[in-house]
């Protein structure tokens, strides 16, 4: 099916599917449990994280994880080593990601917020401000959380600079900067402008119908370029209309001819 995009009927899905009543089985319904942005960026990093697989499969891994850090997660991994968080998780398995690789994120998120205060601040230390987009502090924070956790995060935290689109990075980005009826918020200074489309299956097939690319690889140039797409439409949020197009893909029900 050829889509064809404009800003009207785009707004028209926002409005009516931008909604937190379809945000079920999404692993972003993890965060809303959390009030401070402390916390709901590590759950929004171990929710993005293990994003992928059967839908009930990661709901059950995230919320595993998230039970055993209780209600700070934050405080949880300030306080937690390398040794007690492969401890912790050892039994840990989730499709490709051990116990070590999780183990391995978390303990360079905790030293995240040992030596910035947040992972917020540590994002922020790697944003110019005449950078086109997110990708220079994308690549500075992944590097951050991978070199602090010993370099056995595995797939769980891919870098851009090997190509990766990045999806559940992305996808963590579009959730705690965004702030709407869907998205939660909380990096607040971090400019909707510069997010990149989180470049799934869905989204993918989706820029190629709309002719927003034409590459045959779902990789960093290609969000790239769908971002850019987007960016014609809405330039001051490019990744706006992300959640509401990829339901079709997310929730049994919903059909693509419902959304265009």
């Amino acid at each position: 099916m050829k889509l064809t995009f404009n800003k009207k009927n785009l707004d028209k899905l926002y409005n009516k599917y931008n909604k937190r009543k379809y945000v079920h089985p999404d692993p972003l319904e993890f965060l809303y449990a959390y009030d401070t942005p402390d916390d709901r960026e590590i759950a929004g990093l171990t929710a993005s994280s293990l994003a992928y697989g059967r839908v009930a499969q990661i709901l059950k891994s995230v919320s595993s994880v998230l039970d055993i850090m209780g209600p700070s997660p934050s405080e949880f991994l300030a306080e937690a080593s390398s040794a007690s968080l492969r401890q912790t998780f050892a039994g840990f398995v989730h499709r490709f990601a051990t116990g070590d690789n999780l183990a391995a994120m978390l303990t360079g998120a905790g030293e995240i917020i040992r030596e910035y205060g947040s992972l917020h601040e540590c994002f922020l230390a790697g944003l110019g401000k005449d950078d086109e987009t997110i990708l220079p502090a994308l690549s500075f924070f992944a590097e951050k959380i991978i070199k602090r956790g010993n370099g056995v995060c595995g797939h769980l935290i891919p870098l851009p600079k090997k190509g990766s689109g990045c999806k559940r990075l992305n996808l963590f980005l579009r959730w705690m900067v965004r702030k709407d009826d869907v998205d939660p918020g909380g990096w607040e200074d971090v400019p909707l402008s510069k997010l990149i489309i989180p470049l799934d299956v869905h989204m993918y097939r989706i820029g190629i119908s709309a002719g927003l690319t034409v590459r045959k690889q779902a990789n960093m140039r290609t969000a790239l370029e769908i971002t850019r797409g987007f960016g014609k439409l809405a330039p001051e949020d490019p990744v706006r209309y992300d959640f509401a197009l990829t339901r079709p893909g997310i929730r049994d029900g919903l059909k693509p001819d419902q959304f265009l």
